[in-house]
């Protein structure tokens, strides 16, 4: 063991190095991947996100607020397992007027009281247990209703403010009964966390003041006692409960998804009582983030696999290193009467003492690292142990004479049967593989099939066999061009890379499938990176985009002025619009769809300033105005509407209906998210003039560099007042703004791509593929040149007596070597390049890209990268050259004396 310490710490490291990877790698995806979880569960909205069980009793024979309250406790221990455990917090409340039982169920009027709004405005009576401890009143008192008197309650201060009462404040509402209510303000509190999931549904919002009106009131959210609320809700008729349960996310782990899925599908088929009804649309949240994990874990296990194959590659290299080094010791032990079980129990003493150990302390570090365990990690903890535990004693027991020790000339040695057999196998294989693999999809239900994520290793080494068998042939010839040259190094160097199959297949195969496992990799990133790219040119359209209720229009020459805007282009989007068959009276309505009008010449100006990759149809660009009100406009449309709509269709813009024909038929549109199905965009330009003379816009893409956000958005809100102030005939407040006006820069939505859901496990699975890839790939070349090293040291030695200086030594190795870099390099990264075209749609890349299109994308930077790794290999390849001359100490053998 002393005498080969070397090679057992060289196995052992790399024992221990696999099994750190194949525990420690899953651990950490893991971690990132309930990370990810987490976060995309705490950003749902709350209709969302939490189980809310709703019912509107019957006015007579309901249970009592009290009653109500009480159950809870009941209700959240009958949710199906594992639900009950995965509840953090929970609420319970009873309330009259709009928000229980449905964001669209009436509120109450208030029909005398002075209000400093336009017009009267609509409010809901609420009652929520608990909430005394979760507020600070600020003025007047808690509600406390009497027997029989007003209902009282409590209002925030920004209520307050908006709706211009304060404690003491009297007014009459009506509800359904048509019955008149009194009502008094007895207290003003401020929550004591404002963002507390308490407050998530005690709405104060801007609404239309009717139906036919432009103007805007509040609608608002009243606090009161149970007293109060049964008092209102006989007077109003109106009731609903809601018992809500938040998951919390703390709880969740994406192993643990599935038996969730099934218990809020069993919740919403049998809730516990009569009546109750469930909302929520966590079960689908599920689903889509078990889609996208699977996705990951599969990109995952192909990266993984590719490294433990190389490294396990290592591992048998190294095992193979070291018997040829003791070749004499054991061909002395099989002269002296040893048995082949002999020397693999003498080896198998001498590793078992160390590998086992390093394995385990590898596995242990992995333990320590952040994360989940694997299911079955310790099987591939126990395979990496046997792998490195037993494969010295299995080589030195099939040691045959000549075994690595001698090199033969690939011309002059005919493969086997039995070898050419084993070949065509693998070819096979890989081929099966990948029609397995294109038919059912890398990731399944169970998870990932271990074979099926080994494909992409097979096709490696598939490439690697049939570089063994072409690369001989273009070698010899420019040997032979090679040996009319001055020079003896380079036909020297070539010579000795065209020799020795068996040797230099183990060396090409695992740099074939580390240099592989990096070209995917790297290609899969730029891949997803780019169609990420587009789909952010598609959406944004633009270097920012501005968004609003509505803007005056003034506005775009306002955003135009400021500084580091270039350009700027109105655009008015509707969402639902109901396309008709035809215009006129009698028409159908077919389907409904978001509707662009677009100024097409200034928005490709927009497009050409912001050098954003996408164009628009020529019928937006250069549509001349209809003749007559009546004539149809040019349309451009979605696939489904074109497939809906037919030739003709009829649209309504702005309250005013135009006639349409399709002009054109595209994918996407730009300002519109990649994922739009159903979309109609007309020219602004060929719409007659509507009523007011414009068409009022409500976003504007601005094309432009160093422009502030802030700037964007005060000058959108001020647009929107003036917008709302021609509308009513008077100045408005910025508190009455139906909505604020927001702005999406492109790298913000660029970097909102990657950001939460697996997002992290993918960036982890790029980063180690790349970084591990490259590290494994140079640590092959190495072995490469410690596998040949005593034979090519004495041929050095021999050549060094003959004149041969250093210089040409180290140009001797760069000659051997460089064919097998090449080939590595060009096979590796003709399998890495072709893996995703050749797997398509088993990888489901298509779930990262925000609806882009897949299309395989080489970096620039990737194929640069590639000589760069040749000439770090081969500098790697002199650095462990020079050390290993100065261990062998090969002048002083020979007495080659120093160099002049």
């Amino acid at each position: 063991m002393r005498a080969t310490a070397g090679y057992l710490a060289l196995l052992a490291a790399l024992g221990l190095v696999a099994s750190l990877l194949v525990s420690g790698v899953p651990r950490l995806a893991n971690g990132f991947t309930d990370d990810g979880l987490r976060a995309d569960v705490a950003g749902l909205r709350t209709q969302a996100r939490d189980l809310t069980y709703s019912v509107e009793p019957a006015i007579e024979g309901r249970v009592r607020v009290s009653g109500a309250e009480a159950r809870l406790a009941e209700y959240r221990v009958a949710l199906p397992a594992p639900l009950p455990g995965a509840i953090g917090q929970s609420w319970f409340a009873a309330q009259v007027g709009g928000g229980a039982g449905g964001p669209g169920k009436p509120a109450v009027t208030v029909v005398q009281g002075r209000f400093d709004t336009p017009c009267a405005p609509s409010l809901a009576f609420r009652y929520q247990g608990g909430v005394a401890d979760r507020i600070r009143i600020t003025a007047g008192r808690a509600p406390d209703t009497a027997a029989r008197g007003p209902v009282e309650v409590m209002v925030s201060e920004e209520a307050a403010f908006r709706l211009g009462v304060e404690a003491g404040s009297t007014f009459t509402v009506i509800g359904a009964a048509e019955t008149p209510v009194g009502a008094e303000v007895v207290g003003v509190y401020a929550p004591l966390d404002a963002t507390a999931p308490d407050w998530d549904n005690v709405v104060l919002a801007t609404v239309a003041c009717g139906p036919a009106s432009t103007d805007t009131t509040w609608r608002a959210t009243m606090l009161t006692d149970a007293d109060g609320l049964g008092a209102a809700a006989d007077g109003t008729r109106m009731l609903a409960y809601e018992w809500r349960y938040r998951v919390d996310e703390a709880r969740l782990s994406a192993d643990g998804l599935p038996p969730l899925i099934t218990a809020v599908a069993e919740a919403k088929r049998t809730p516990p009582g009569e009546g109750l009804r469930l909302t929520t649309s966590l079960d689908r949240e599920f689903v889509d983030f078990q889609g996208r994990q699977r996705a990951v874990a599969a990109l995952l296990a192909v990266v993984l696999s590719g490294m433990v194959a190389t490294l396990l590659g290592l591992i048998v290299l190294a095992a193979r290193l070291a018997v040829d080094r003791r070749r004499d010791e054991l061909s002395l032990l099989r002269a002296r009467g040893g048995t082949g079980t002999t020397i693999g129990l003498r080896t198998l003493a001498e590793t078992a003492v160390v590998v086992p150990i390093a394995v385990l302390a590898g596995w242990a570090a992995g333990m320590l690292l952040p994360g989940r365990a694997e299911a079955g990690e310790w099987w591939s903890v126990l395979g990496i142990g046997l792998v490195a535990t037993l494969s010295v004693p299995v080589l030195a027991m099939t040691m045959r004479a000549g075994f690595l020790g001698s090199r033969q000339d690939l011309t002059a040695q005919r493969p086997s049967p039995r070898r050419l057999a084993a070949e065509g196998f693998l070819l096979l294989l890989a081929v099966l593989g990948v029609v397995v693999l294109r038919r059912r999809g890398l990731s399944q239900d169970v998870g990932v099939d271990p074979f099926l994520a080994s494909v992409p290793v097979l096709l490696a080494l598939a490439a690697a066999l049939v570089a063994v068998r072409v690369v001989p042939w273009p070698l010899r010839r420019v040997g032979r061009f090679a040996s009319r040259s001055r020079s003896v190094v380079p036909f020297l160097g070539l010579a000795r890379a065209g020799r020795a199959a068996p040797v230099s297949l183990g060396p090409l195969a695992v740099l074939v499938v580390a240099i592989t496992t990096g070209v995917f990799t790297s290609v899969v990133t730029s891949t997803i990176g780019y169609a990420r790219d587009r789909a952010a040119d598609t959406a944004v359209a633009g270097d920012a985009q501005l968004t609003g209720y509505a803007f005056g229009p003034r506005t775009a020459s306002e955003l135009a002025g400021l500084n580091g805007v270039t350009s700027v282009v109105p655009l008015s989007v509707e969402s639902g619009v109901r396309l008709q068959d035809r215009l006129g009276t009698g028409s159908h309505e077919i389907i409904q769809a978001q509707q662009v009008v677009v100024d097409g010449p200034a928005m490709a100006r927009v497009l050409r300033d912001s050098g954003r990759g996408v164009t628009l149809p020529p019928v937006l660009l250069d549509s001349a105005r209809v003749a007559t009100d009546d004539a149809p406009v040019p349309a451009v449309v979605s696939p489904s509407v074109a497939a809906e709509v037919g030739e003709t269709g009829a649209t309504e813009v702005q309250g005013r209906r135009y006639a349409f024909r399709v002009a054109a038929v595209v994918d996407s549109l730009p300002g519109l998210d990649m994922g739009a199905r159903a979309f109609i965009a007309l020219p602004a330009a060929a719409l007659p003039l509507p009523r007011n003379g414009e068409i009022v816009p409500n976003r504007f893409l601005i094309a432009g560099d160093g422009f502030s956000t802030e700037e964007l958005t005060t000058t959108g809100d001020q647009g929107q007042l003036d917008y709302f102030a021609g509308v009513f005939g008077r100045e408005v407040p910025d508190t009455q703004l139906e909505r604020r006006a927001t702005v999406i820069t492109w790298a913000g939505y660029r970097a909102a791509m990657e950001a939460g859901g697996v997002n992290g496990v993918l960036s982890f699975t790029f980063a180690a593929g790349a970084i591990g890839a490259t590290l494994l790939a140079l640590l092959a070349v190495g072995f490469t040149v410690l596998a040949d090293a005593a034979g090519r040291g004495r041929t050095l030695s021999r050549l060094r007596t003959m004149g041969l200086s250093a210089g040409q030594g180290r140009g001797l190795l760069i000659y051997e070597l460089l064919p097998l870099v090449a080939v590595a390099v060009l096979a590796g990264g003709a399998v890495g390049i072709a893996l995703p075209q050749v797997l398509g749609p088993a990888l489901g890349l298509g779930g990262f890209t925000a609806g882009a299109p897949v299309r395989t994308h080489v970096d620039l930077v990737l194929v640069s990268g590639v000589p760069l790794l040749m000439v770090l290999a081969l500098l790697l390849a002199l650095l462990v050259e020079s050390g290993l001359n100065r261990r062998m100490r090969l002048g002083e053998v020979l007495r080659l004396g120093e160099e002049n």
